[in-house]
């Protein structure tokens, strides 16, 4: 029996949360909709959740406020996808319910997981009903009620638990698309088992991973430059449990003066902050003016590179030349793309900054957060490129001084489009209204091969089968290309398009490349048909027509 929630315990729930979710994710991703190839909602929840059992792991237990102050906050910047995104969003309300509190009672704790609902239902456009909203919605409205005549806690989870699951059930009957797909919603389920590792944290039992984390390295490869050109030498990272009212926006100015590769994330519990610099020891004793550090982590790297590449031993960090000021732009456009082809289409266009990231690679909030800080200029476009980049990207706003723009692209055509719209176009707001409509008038087929067995809207997919999406809906399965082929280049004639662009992925075979335009050449004669290297992954051909 439990009847209070402490900062300990909270932490330990945290744990397992993590944990549960760690080791379902695989069973997440598979209810994809579609049998693409796809590391999206158990993965990114996975990922998402993990950066707050970091962010816990590097305090000692304190008041149960402020445990999920530092959870929400890891949350917020570590959001992957729009899964991710919904469950920073569901801690942040429950945050701000318990801020003031050392422990929580049953009813407490309820409330705090309603506020939660509340707080995401509010942040959340148009929610959509038979998703995870809707499943934590009646599993906090089920604890709520029980909280009301029961103190113990765990008793409380596993009624909340128990109504979330009839719940889940429900979200096929919901939601059209899982209807069709005959499946529930991934983030759904996801949420559950989350909360079913917090239930067994409350009853002492602590869930071991049994799968290695996923998360992609964001270490830089020191091969790819001389060790010379490292102006400042060491990587500094650290976390300030915020105590002090200084305004972050004065560490940001000390440290501008003092190195590169600045990012300050700033929220009402901590400070994070991420500097190349060659006075750590400065840094860190400005740092302590607004707080105690959680966690420091320094790294010299010049030690790192490679001691295959030669540089000056005798070089000092106190001789370097201050680097090159960057001169500030009216904007700055940040892209998700990947593939060197497409990096490449999106900085001739003009892009100042490219996050590798896209169907099996969501970025997280802090990822897209460094290149806006990093941009040169006070006013910054995204363009996110993929509707599960779209949520994670709008939470950028709040964390910088900058002014920034989220475009609401969903493919890479469409981001494309975007910035082919704003040639010779003056003005910031006639710029994101341009590129906001240039990318609604793209139609987008995805081309790729299905990761496994399904079935979708009463049609059967064999894993290994061709498939072609439109604009996100199924428009082809097979097992021979030319019959998806001639499907796709039907579609696209009937849309009667000026122009077609046919993206090759990392895969693409090169006969194969000039049987699909010409394929598409005769089903659309009056469009201009132009194929580009995009050596993007996951999709063998994007194709734009417009």
């Amino acid at each position: 029996m439990t009847q209070h929630v402490t900062g300990e315990l909270f932490k330990k729930m945290i744990s397992n949360a993590a944990a549960s979710i760690e080791n379902h994710k695989q069973e997440i991703n598979d209810l994809n909709v579609f049998p693409v190839p796809d590391g999206d909602t158990g993965t990114n929840m996975s990922l998402t959740i993990g950066a707050a059992e970091k962010a816990l792991d590097a305090m000692l237990p304190g008041t149960l406020g402020h445990a999920a102050e530092v959870t929400a906050g890891a949350l917020l910047r570590g959001a992957r996808g729009n899964s991710g995104v919904i469950l920073s969003l569901l801690f942040r309300g429950l945050a701000r319910r318990l801020k003031d509190l050392d422990a929580a009672d049953s009813m407490e704790f309820a409330s705090a997981l309603a506020t939660g609902v509340e707080s995401a239902y509010k942040a959340v456009m148009k929610p959509a009903e038979g998703t995870i909203l809707t499943v934590s919605r009646l599993a906090a409205a089920a604890a709520v009620s029980v909280s009301e005549t029961e103190a113990d806690i765990e008793e409380v989870l596993e009624q909340a638990l128990a109504a979330g699951y009839v719940a889940l059930a429900d979200t096929i009957n919901q939601n059209p698309v899982l209807k069709k797909a005959g499946v529930i919603d991934a983030g759904a389920k996801g949420y559950l088992y989350m909360l079913d590792g917090v239930l067994k944290a409350l009853r002492g039992e602590a869930i071991t991973k049994i799968s290695a984390g996923t998360e992609p390295s964001d270490k830089v490869d020191f091969a790819q430059f001389a060790a010379e050109d490292i102006k400042f030498v060491y990587c500094t990272e650290f976390i300030i449990d915020r105590k002090s009212k200084k305004e972050a926006n004065l560490l940001r100015g000390f440290l501008d003066a003092r190195g590169d590769s600045i990012v300050v994330v700033d929220d009402d519990a901590i400070i994070k902050v991420h500097v190349h610099t060659n006075e750590p020891g400065a840094v860190l004793t400005e740092a302590l003016t607004y707080g105690p550090l959680l966690s420091i982590k320094i790294e010299n790297m010049r030690e790192q590179h490679s001691e295959a590449i030669a540089f000056e031993a005798t070089e000092t960090p106190s001789k370097q030349a201050p680097p090159e000021p960057v001169e500030l732009k009216e904007y700055a456009i940040v892209a998700v793309c990947a593939g060197a082809g497409l990096e490449e289409v999106f900085h001739d266009l003009g892009a100042d900054r490219i996050i590798t990231g896209g169907q099996t690679m969501n970025p997280s909030t802090e990822d897209i957060l460094e290149r806006i800080v990093e941009a040169p200029s006070e006013v910054v476009f995204v363009l996110p490129n993929n509707k599960n980049i779209i949520m994670a990207a709008e939470q950028c706003a709040p964390l910088t001084e900058k002014r920034v723009i989220v475009i609401p692209t969903r493919s890479i055509p469409q981001g494309i489009s975007a910035m082919l719209s704003i040639d010779g176009v003056d003005g910031v707001e006639d710029m994101s209204s341009r590129m906001t409509a240039a990318a609604e008038r793209v139609r987008t087929v995805q081309v790729t091969t299905a990761a496994r067995d399904s079935v979708f809207d009463g049609l059967e997919i064999a894993m290994g089968e061709h498939i072609a999406l439109l604009d996100d809906s199924l428009a082809a399965s097979g097992p021979d290309a030319a019959v998806v082929f001639n499907t796709v280049a039907e579609a696209l004639g009937r849309f009667s398009p000026e122009f077609i662009t046919v993206f090759t992925g990392e895969d693409a075979d090169e006969a194969e490349t000039a049987t699909l335009a010409e394929t598409i050449g005769a089903a659309a004669p009056s469009s201009e048909v132009t194929v580009i290297r995009g050596d993007q992954p996951v999709y063998r051909y994007i194709i734009s027509a417009e």
